[in-house]
């Protein structure tokens, strides 16, 4: 059984795809039943009202994927 939560999405960064259903894979920051914000990569439905599968990250944690990202498109 799925445990009921809350969660506020305080700010919506931008869009990384869109599938040909609609559901966009998006970066927005997310408290959580009202916990600090995190960053969180995740498919949204069209509506922007249903989440799909996704992963969510602290600051630091945003800063090394970006840091290891950056490493590898320059190589």
């Amino acid at each position: 059984m799925a445990k009921e939560f809350d969660y506020e999405v305080v700010k919506t960064y931008g869009s990384l795809s869109e599938s040909s259903k609609g559901w966009k894979k998006e970066i927005k920051l997310i408290s959580w039943n009202q916990k600090e914000p995190k960053y969180d990569i995740r498919e949204w439905s069209p509506d922007g009202e249903k989440m799909g599968k996704g992963v969510t990250l602290s600051k630091e944690e945003l800063v090394n994927l970006k840091s290891l990202l950056d490493d590898i498109l320059a190589e």
